[in-house]
């Protein structure tokens, strides 16, 4: 195990970053309980719907999910299933397992996270038959290699590691045959904003030195200088919270340039109410219907101050600049 290195970000602040994963995803199987959107496996990781959330949160993961999926799946069909995902800070996500439903599985998909997390998500791979199953049938050996820090099959790789030391990540993925030959997608939600701007500066440009052939998905704050942002920064705080990415999050435009400034060739951003109004209408349609929302501009001040933030380098020319909304 590599030593730790002197990060800023104490014990106390690392818990309650990792305490956001829970948070998620109770809000993600609340809304799946109230027929937002269909996810057969995240009751495999939160055992309870639990307390009511409110309307505009329900939208607002609705959108997150929907927004995110969509770019995902696009770059796998762009790049015909022939490439990798890794999925930083990935928390108890679902994606393998429904990609796997839906036939759109990449070549190989690669998770990252704080060990405390991983050693939670494989133990309940290992005693959830369902999970367990999934793995198992897009895997060619009687055998997974699994421990408590690591699982890796032919097609899924889960890794316990810290995104703040990159050259630690990176060694660990390639044990596990990341292949920076191979066109890659690079998921991140909500995670680089607990990171300083230099140690997600690296991340990112680390992901943009090794892959010639990739995207980067980011679902993050955005306009966070005004008195909602400052609002939702001291809430967080107040749970020993703190948003040390912040100022990456001024705008759109910052945004943008996190990955310019990094060697991407292209990037763009939008926010999410805008990413709302360019999901498919009919089923957003069908959402509204779910659940009376009283306060409309609530939502709406919510969805501004979120993004989805996008960047690629296409030295194949897959047509990279058409995964897009």
């Amino acid at each position: 195990m590599a030593s730790r290195l002197p990060f800023t970000d104490s014990d106390a602040a690392d818990e309650a970053v990792r305490a956001t994963c829970d948070d998620a995803s109770s809000c993600k199987r609340f809304a799946t309980s109230k027929g937002y959107w269909s996810d057969p496996y995240i009751q495999y990781f939160v055992r309870q719907a639990g307390e009511r959330k409110a309307p505009e949160i329900n939208r607002g993961y609705y959108a997150r999910v929907q927004g995110m999926s969509h770019l995902l799946e696009a770059f796998i069909r762009r790049t015909e299933g022939n490439c990798q995902v890794v999925n930083l800070g990935a928390g108890l996500d679902t994606n393998f397992w429904r990609l796997k439903d839906g036939n759109l599985l990449p070549k190989k998909y690669f998770e990252v996270d704080f060990p405390m997390i991983v050693a939670r998500k494989i133990h309940n791979i290992k005693t959830k038959p369902p999970l367990s199953k999934s793995l198992i049938e897009t895997h060619s050996t009687d055998s997974l290699m699994m421990d408590g820090h690591s699982l890796d099959s032919d097609r899924f790789c889960i890794v316990a590691a810290d995104l703040r030391d990159v050259l630690d990540m990176e060694d660990k993925l390639k044990k596990f045959q990341l292949d920076p030959g191979l066109p890659t997608l690079f998921l991140s939600e909500c995670v680089m904003v607990y990171m300083t701007p230099e140690q997600s500066s690296r991340l990112v440009r680390w992901a943009s030195d090794t892959f010639h052939t990739a995207m980067f998905i980011n679902y993050e704050q955005v306009n966070m200088a005004d008195r909602f942002g400052q609002v939702m920064i001291e809430n967080l705080q107040r749970r020993q919270c703190t948003l040390a990415g912040a100022d990456t999050c001024q705008s759109l435009d910052s945004q943008k340039e996190r990955f310019l400034n990094a060697g991407w060739e292209s990037a763009d951003a939008l926010d999410m109410m805008t990413v709302y109004g360019l999901l498919p209408q009919e089923d957003v349609a069908r959402i509204e219907r779910l659940e009376f929302l009283d306060e409309k501009e609530l939502l709406q001040q919510l969805l501004q101050h979120y993004c989805i933030s996008w960047a690629f380098k296409d030295k194949l020319r897959l047509g990279l600049s058409q995964v897009a909304f």
